[in-house]
């Protein structure tokens, strides 16, 4: 399975006996799942129903579902017939009618007027029935948004490995340098020792030590050791079958360690300028790895 991003659109439709229900699903990036479901007031309760169901697609991102339903719906408002009241008023009636001796006759148009005897009731949707259609509904937009998802993603792998590319180059560089590195700087330390110790009797060989110690502290050997290791993760993530954005992202932060030690123990120009290059690479990788699930 290659890299997704988190941004993506999907819709959906599933249509029986009249009625249809559609699903649409947008992501965008975020550290964690946060989902935002908006439904029918009616179907509210299968809403944590519907929560399930994007969780076990997707791993991170904002996620807003919004499911209608059009079309003949099973909740569309009811007329009833209060038939117990109409019997009632109809009872009365008839006993005005006969007690005052009345000629008029009951109408239905008499009838209508009178309260609570046609009531709207909202009709109670069977839940088990709709969400069997809604979940087709909801499945649908999910594989939607993945294919978008997917597609982003193979665009997001491709630019990050050029820009990771385009580190490992540098580190390969400096790399190149570091032997070369390393002898001018015992040269400039016993330069700079020998100075502060004229006229002052000393062993050369002991000098020589002194100045190798000095600057084997500044050697970089390990550091760029472990960048490339950590360019061999980053590989091995982007090709793994689980989504690695967080991985990603923490190793982006080791990257940046490493840079920052190495470039603070090199006192060189030219390594410096490259330092500069690595960071401005590192953001530019972290800004690409923010959009992977």
């Amino acid at each position: 399975m290659r890299p997704r991003s988190m941004t993506g659109f999907g819709r959906g439709e599933a249509t029986e006996g009249g009625r249809t229900w559609v699903a649409e699903v947008r992501t965008v990036n975020h550290r964690f799942l946060d989902q935002r479901i908006i439904l029918p007031r009616l179907f509210s309760a299968l809403e944590d129903s519907v929560k399930k169901m994007v969780a076990g697609v997707l791993d991170r991102g904002r996620v807003d579902v919004t499911v209608s339903l059009q079309g003949v719906s099973c909740t569309e408002p009811q007329l009833i017939v209060n038939e117990s009241v109409a019997r009632q008023y109809h009872r009365c009636l008839r006993q005005l009618i006969d007690e005052y001796q009345l000629a008029d006759e009951i109408t239905l148009k008499d009838m209508l007027t009178l309260r609570d005897l046609i009531s709207l009731e909202e009709q109670r949707p069977d839940m088990d029935s709709e969400w069997r259609l809604l979940s087709q509904a909801l499945q649908a937009a999910l594989a939607d948004c993945d294919r978008m998802r997917e597609q982003e993603g193979r665009a997001l792998q491709e630019e990050l490995l050029g820009r990771l590319a385009k580190f490992e180059a540098i580190v390969l560089q400096i790399e190149e340098t570091l032997p070369e590195l390393q002898r001018l700087r015992q040269l400039e330390l016993r330069n700079r020792i020998g100075k502060l110790l004229e006229g002052v009797d000393i062993d050369p060989l002991r000098l020589a030590q002194e100045a190798a110690i000095m600057a084997d502290k500044s050697d970089v050997t390990e550091e760029v050791i472990r960048l490339h290791s950590h360019i061999a993760q980053f590989r091995a993530f982007l090709a793994g079958s689980e989504p690695a954005g967080r991985r990603l992202d923490f190793l982006l932060q080791e990257f940046l360690r490493e840079v920052n030690t190495l470039s603070s123990k090199i006192n060189n120009a030219g390594i410096a300028h490259l330092g500069v290059e690595m960071k401005n690479e590192i953001e530019k990788l972290r800004e690409q790895v923010q959009n992977l699930e």
